[in-house]
């Protein structure tokens, strides 16, 4: 079977991402796959919001609490990347690149002070849940494009050679013969895949 060149892009959220993957030439990939996947353990009481949780804990019950949620849901963003990629090379793609949106936000401190801010809690939180990612595509040794989400349509506009417009137009159209779901989570995951896969 002869392999299509495919890049996968992902969208995080609290305990999960969408993510999208596009394949075909360069000027118009097509969505090939897309899916949600989950990044956080329900077992684990606090998972989808770990820092949140921590908050009220003793310092070093929370520290455990974080600890545990970073590796459990490293652990399950590289299931179900290796999932994604193996789904994928059966049906004749070869992936080569990853395509993850990032904040714009500044470093972040020590966990102490993370939990002594709310507005960190919630930054820390966005980070540690891409970040899985970013590590999960390491791992599978596909190189990361990373794209802050605020630049997403301008840096596009400028990589691709496409006004904003016509890259919201296009990736909308692929929605339309997709059907739903195909909210702002797929379209910006679909753009960060077409990135990578022109990186």
């Amino acid at each position: 079977m002869a392999s299509s060149t495919a890049a996968l892009g992902f969208r995080a959220h609290s305990g999960w991402a969408a993510l999208v993957a596009i394949a075909g030439p360069l000027d118009s990939p097509s969505v090939i796959d897309r899916r949600i996947i989950q990044l956080c353990n329900p077992e684990t009481r606090g998972s989808k919001q770990p820092y949140h949780a921590a908050e009220p804990l003793a310092f070093q019950d929370a520290e455990r609490l974080i600890t545990r949620c970073i590796k459990e849901t490293r652990q399950l963003a590289h299931q179900a990347l290796s999932s994604a990629i193996h789904d994928l090379q059966q049906t004749g793609h070869r992936i080569i690149a990853c395509g993850i949106l990032l904040s714009s936000g500044r470093t972040l401190p020590t966990l102490d002070r993370i939990l002594a801010s709310h507005a960190l809690i919630h930054a820390a939180e966005g980070e540690m849940f891409r970040e899985a990612l970013v590590n999960a595509a390491r791992q599978c040794t596909l190189p990361v494009k990373g794209v802050k989400e605020r630049e997403l349509y301008s840096e596009a506009a400028t990589i691709l050679h496409r006004s904003a417009e016509q890259l919201r137009s296009y990736v909308s159209e692929q929605g339309r013969s997709l059907g739903p779901p195909w909210r702002e989570d797929q379209k910006c995951a679909t753009l960060a895949a077409w990135l990578a896969l022109s990186a």
